[in-house]
């Protein structure tokens, strides 16, 4: 899953990623499964995964047969190496706009149903939220509220809202407006889709003056400087009837406080966005900015080559060093915030407690879901796959957020060992017949399903691997590749699937999408759970920690949580990846990471990178629409006429001038 990452991500993700980066929640009626993690998309980016940079034991031949014939045919499909070079396609001679290429479509523009890290990233440019995340190492630092104070028994917490922070429409922002958004989570189920856990303790809050915002509790909450929720416009969205269903796209442009404006929207295609003027902190640099969605990563990097999109993101590791060597681009290759893991179906069912879905009964056995994880190289799956853009996963936090990190002890340790799990199996009473075959208690052979997504080569290359595998220890799996997993992921109609989020620095909404608290109140309808999981033990520890006020105590209460996730094995974290992106330095002459010492670019736990992203003077890439301006192939053609027409007694030169550009 692709959400905010406390996200609001997934990481959302931010993102709660999200991607809510925080990464929160799912939208109403159709459970809007992010097309998960952000990782590489594109048939032939699966095919790159080929020539890992550390030597490894042999590994399995399936796998390696596909890897190789994947490389071949992208090696095919690719443009000869040194084929003369296309003329770059420019923006505007002011060079104040600049196109994203974007791997991940966004679910919506509705602060109260995005989930998706592509959408609450978006977000985040949009709407002010109370606070924010410094840019440097990721601490509270004001936002739409300049100071906070909470009552001496913690139940109140008040707010001062700052007076320079205006709608674009003209009217001023303030603390009624975020009173108002607070209280329609509270009391609108359809409100609550994406971030209601923010707001599930809340008791009562009110704005007694404009500059004044009051948030009583029923117990304390330790998420109080860190509420990952775009606060909107009362005067806009008290109209709005069914917010279950309301997109927020259907009339521009759509009235923020943030950076940026959107002026325009098309689905599944592109999202483009105006700087506003009057943003409290300061104008963005860029004047227009359009994120555009590239369902292929590998048209995503040939736009960028050819200056059609000045930014991309999840790259292959193949990709990341092709173009290390190219002019005017610079990869970033950072630790990621985002963990992908193996996620099992626990058995789907509402709060009510009513099943449904037609998960495997053998899943729900332990010792299946120790044995198949038992089974999994995460080593192989860190060299070969990623090619050492990633790092080994332990813990449900990304080491990146190094205080709520956790690793299983020595004895906990699921390590790689398939003698040991088909040990497991065995002992468990899942024999292997005549066939080979592994057979569960009713004698039927254990044959799983896997959810897939269709766009990620990551996705598809592990498959290989657990298909190999598992397949040695009797086990079947049939990796369904999908270009949506929404659908039978939210009806339970899986058994296994790659699954991923996120991480804010705030790990509450990540942790959160695994209690009871956030199944779906029936079949039909859309919780904030990721994965259906609903544990007792975990639940206790949740409601532990988020009342917590001690860092000390509440870092070691999320890291019994992490590992009772892990001793359950409903959720395997397998690895973490980088974020590993690239950018054109002829049109962005400068852009902050976060963390500014060595993080990402996409996705952040705010809005750093695109409002401080400096134009290059005389930069050129793609223009608003990611194409290229009349006047420039008018220019370019007469260009190419003029090399044409001295050809003749330059032949030999041109030829090695275009080899050496290539």
């Amino acid at each position: 899953m692709d959400t905010k990452g406390t996200t609001n991500g997934s990481t959302h993700g931010s993102t709660h990623g999200s991607t809510n980066g925080s990464t929160n929640g799912a939208i109403p009626t159709t459970r809007r499964r992010p097309a998960r993690r952000l990782l590489a998309t594109g048939a032939a980016a699966f095919a790159l995964l080929a020539g890992a940079a550390t030597p490894l034991s042999p590994a399995p031949s399936q796998a390696q047969a596909a890897t190789r014939a994947a490389t071949q045919a992208a090696t095919q499909a690719a443009p000869p190496a040194k084929a003369p070079a296309a003329p770059p396609a420019q923006v505007k001679a002011d060079g104040q706009n600049l196109t994203v290429a974007i791997a991940q479509s966004v679910d919506s523009l509705s602060p109260f149903l995005a989930t998706r890290l592509s959408s609450t990233t978006l977000l985040r440019l949009v709407y002010d939220y109370l606070t924010n995340y410094d840019v440097k190492d990721a601490h509270t630092v004001p936002a739409l509220a300049t100071e906070w104070k909470p009552s001496a028994d913690k139940l109140t917490w008040t707010y001062k809202i700052r007076k320079d922070s205006k709608w674009s429409d003209g009217q001023q922002a303030t603390a009624a407006d975020a009173a108002w958004t607070f209280n329609k989570m509270m009391t609108d189920e359809g409100a609550a889709t994406a971030n209601g856990s923010f707001t599930s303790n809340f008791k009562t809050v009110t704005a007694p003056d404009p500059e004044t915002l009051v948030v009583t509790l029923k117990k304390p909450q330790a998420t109080m400087t860190a509420l990952d929720v775009p606060i909107v416009p009362k005067h806009v969205w008290e109209k709005v009837g069914d917010f279950s269903k309301f997109n927020n796209d259907d009339k521009f442009p759509i009235v923020g406080n943030g950076p940026y404006i959107i002026t325009d929207y098309k689905t599944d295609q592109y999202v483009k966005l105006k700087a506003n003027k009057n943003f409290w902190r300061g104008a963005p640099k860029f004047e227009e900015l359009t994120l555009k969605y590239y369902k292929d990563g590998d048209a995503a990097v040939a736009a960028l080559r050819r200056g059609e999109v000045g930014f991309v993101q999840n790259l292959t590791p193949a990709q990341a060093a092709s173009l290390k060597s190219e002019p005017d681009i610079k990869v970033n290759d950072a630790p990621g915030r985002r963990f992908f893991a193996l996620a099992t179906n626990p058995g789907a069912k509402d709060k009510s407690g009513r099943k449904f879905g037609d998960g495997h009964p053998a899943l729900l056995d332990p010792a299946v879901r120790k044995a198949l994880f038992q089974a999994v190289d995460r080593k192989t799956i860190v060299d070969k796959v990623y090619q050492g853009h990633a790092v080994e996963g332990q813990g449900y936090l990304p080491p990146r957020f190094a205080d709520y990190h956790w690793q299983p002890s020595p004895e906990q340790k699921i390590t790689y060992d398939p003698a040991a799990a088909a040990k497991t199996l065995d002992d468990a009473g899942y024999k292997k017949n005549a066939a080979g075959k592994r057979v569960g208690k009713d004698g039927k052979p254990l044959d799983f399903r896997i959810l897939c997504h269709a766009i990620d080569p990551n996705d598809k290359a592990i498959g290989k691997y657990l298909q190999e595998w598992w397949g040695a220890l009797g086990i079947g799996l049939k990796v369904e590749c999908l270009d949506d997993v929404t659908d039978p992921w939210q009806k339970g109609n899986y058994d296994l699937a790659f699954d991923g989020y996120s991480v804010n620095p705030d790990p509450d909404y990540v942790l959160s999408i695994h209690t009871c608290g956030a199944l779906p109140t029936s079949a039909d309808v859309s919780g904030q759970t990721d994965n259906f999981i609903c544990d007792k033990q975990f639940d206790d520890l949740y409601g532990k920690q988020a009342v917590e006020y001690d860092k000390a105590k509440r870092v070691d209460l999320v890291k019994q949580m992490q590992s009772r996730l892990y001793d359950t094995g409903f959720m395997n974290v397998m690895v973490y990846p980088n974020a590993v992106e690239a950018y054109r330095t002829d049109q962005i002459k400068s852009i902050l990471t976060m963390p500014q010492a060595a993080g990402n670019i996409w996705g952040q736990d705010g809005y750093w990178s695109w409002w401080s992203a400096e134009p290059a003077a005389g930069d050129s890439g793609g223009d608003g629409d990611g194409g290229t301006s009349p006047t420039v192939w008018i220019i370019s053609g007469i260009a190419v006429l003029l090399v044409a027409a001295i050809a003749v007694v330059t032949a030999v030169r041109r030829r090695s001038t275009a080899e050496d550009r290539e």
